[in-house]
């Protein structure tokens, strides 16, 4: 107990002298970090709900129940809810598989998770295209079994989950690395089945980081611009997700409506930052219930 003492007041005294720069280096850190909220986050989204707003509550509404702008918002859900499970699936796997396991193609891996960040989202819609396009090598057997890739629906799905399938994986490899191998290792020599030892010990460690790469993957999702307008045919009613709905919107002069509908991907951005604040609160929560135990 006394060295645990011991260790904690060196740890905030270490965190003391860490901090104790001066007072106007701090107030100049401060004052460039709430500058730089002020123009990039702030004053961004003042602007979209005022102009979503100039015209009247009402005419808002109207904007949102538009035909078209229902349609978007339908397939923007549709997208998220196949591509984000997927992912998950995904994410656990690869985590799994990396934090768990040596083996000679680890580094390969890794590299390919990461490949979307690397890619431009744009160059990623090409490569649908390309693929299933009706240049392709799989054209003449989509054309006759009636498939459509490109342009339609499914495009939109395979080329959203191309973009976001790196956030699960990414956010959970380093949790599962640090908690290891030991409480699987015990649980299984205790008499656990495989399955037993996932949902009793592995999940529970890692539910923090899994919900965080969830929100994460949600979000890309929903708001996927570049991958998406490729792919889509941007075919209004049908083949339009939010983004770009408010593309074709403001590319018709018609900024109530699209600031309107552009103010849904907004809250989903400050819902975002919410719930991704409220998880790292609870992980520092729980990381020091258990420092203390």
């Amino acid at each position: 107990m006394h060295i645990r003492t011991f260790f904690t007041d060196a740890r905030h005294s270490n965190k003391q002298r860490s901090t104790s720069e001066s007072r106007l280096v701090r107030w100049l850190l401060t004052s460039v970090a709430l500058v730089f909220l002020s123009l990039f986050l702030l004053i961004p989204l003042w602007a979209v709900f005022s102009q979503a707003l100039e015209k009247g509550f009402a005419t808002y509404l109207t904007a949102l129940h538009e035909p078209d702008a229902l349609a978007a918002v339908r397939l923007t859900l549709l997208t998220a809810a196949i591509a984000v499970p997927l992912n998950l699936v995904f994410g656990i796997a690869a985590s799994w598989t990396i934090a768990k396991f040596e083996f000679r193609w680890k580094n390969l891996l890794l590299t390919l998770i990461d490949l979307p960040f690397a890619v431009s989202p744009v160059i990623s819609g090409l490569i649908f295209v390309l693929l299933f396009g009706s240049s392709s090598l799989l054209a003449p057997w989509l054309s006759a079994h009636n498939l459509h890739v490109v342009f339609a629906v499914p495009g939109i799905i395979l080329a959203t989950i191309f973009v976001t399938f790196p956030f699960v994986a990414r956010e959970l490899i380093p949790v599962m690395q640090a908690v290891g191998t030991e409480e699987e290792e015990a649980a299984l020599t205790l008499g656990a089945s495989g399955l037993q030892t996932f949902f009793r010990v592995t999940l529970p460690n890692m539910k923090w980081g899994l919900l965080y790469g969830v929100i994460l993957c949600n979000a890309r999702a929903m708001g996927e611009f570049g991958a998406v307008s490729v792919v889509s045919g941007h075919i209004r009613g049908e083949t339009n997700t939010i983004p770009l709905h408010v593309e074709i919107l403001y590319n018709e002069y018609n900024f109530a409506a699209a600031f309107a509908v552009a103010s849904l991907l907004a809250m989903l951005a400050l819902v975002t930052l919410a719930l991704k604040k409220f998880i790292q609160w609870r992980q520092e929560v729980a990381a020091g219930a258990a420092e203390y135990q």
